[in-house]
């Protein structure tokens, strides 16, 4: 009978628990009981790093509060899986509600999880196809708990393989090819966006509203249906009366019905009149 690998690092039940409850505390996410292999991989590279020999030393350099130790604990245990028009569905329905919008002065757009930011990057390319303009009367907020990601969607410089899955027009019209065959977003559209960094669970969000279009796609499922209800009941006040709030394939807002209402394809709309709130 095949024993189980001896690990590098002594990680007890204690350790996980103290874990998921660290995350959930911090950053609202539920982690599975059966992710426990997941999060030995991802965080013995801090360990090592830092020289520790168990997670349990580990811990206690979190639970002395360094700042630095816990933004790169954090980043480390969210998930960043994204791609250009990920559900692509989304984008002329975006685009529609854009048109319908044409004159209403700028319009206002948050990616509310832009991770390295082909999400954010696709809504700006949206935009500009709609108005015909690499100058859209268009502006996009992208924020994201992790550090690490952010500084990449800034950037906005991408693999070669990743960028030739998109229309060749597409390439051509809003990426500039750089020698070592890596694809720039170009400075039009990477003008239209501003990263920051916001965590969804923090009682106080420095954002400011209404916006026109909220996409929170694919970040619910990494929360309990407490903290996602919080967060929809703070999304409401943010949103234009006609806004539209797009979500994931496998994400629905039936806990929420009394905000939120489903225009279709995972694309809600407000169900009844919310207040701004003061300042808006």
């Amino acid at each position: 009978m095949l024993q189980p690998p001896t690990r590098e690092f002594a990680f007890t039940e204690q350790d996980f628990d103290k874990i998921r409850k660290m995350i959930y505390d911090y950053a609202g996410i539920a982690l599975s009981p059966t992710k426990h292999d997941m999060v030995y991989g991802r965080l013995a590279k801090r360990l090592r790093a830092l020289n520790l020999k168990t997670f349990n030393d580990y811990l206690h350099v979190l639970e002395r509060g360094d700042q630095k130790e816990f933004e790169l604990f954090t980043n480390s245990l969210t998930t960043n899986l994204t791609s250009f028009f990920r559900e692509s569905h989304h984008f002329p329905i975006l685009a529609d509600h854009l048109k319908a919008s044409r004159g209403a002065g700028t319009l206002n757009l948050w990616c509310s999880a832009s991770s390295t930011g082909e999400e954010p990057y696709s809504m700006a390319i949206t935009a500009c196809e709609t108005f015909d303009s690499l100058r859209p009367p268009v502006k996009i907020i992208a924020t994201d708990l992790d550090t690490n990601v952010l500084d990449q969607a800034r950037a906005g410089i991408y693999a070669g393989e990743e960028v030739q899955k998109l229309d060749p027009n597409r390439v051509r019209r809003f990426f500039e090819r750089l020698p070592d065959g890596r694809y720039l977003v170009k400075q039009e559209v990477r003008d239209m966006i501003v990263y920051r960094r916001l965590n969804l669970v923090e009682p106080n969000w420095m954002i400011r509203g209404p916006f026109d279009a909220i996409f929170c796609r694919n970040v619910m499922i990494y929360f309990d249906k407490t903290t996602q209800l919080k967060i929809l009941q703070r999304f409401a006040p943010l949103m234009k009366q006609e806004g539209l709030l797009f979500v994931g394939h496998s994400e629905n807002l039936y806990h929420a019905a009394d905000l939120f209402k489903l225009r279709g394809k995972t694309v809600y709309e407000l169900a009844r009149v919310v207040p701004h709130p003061p300042g808006r």
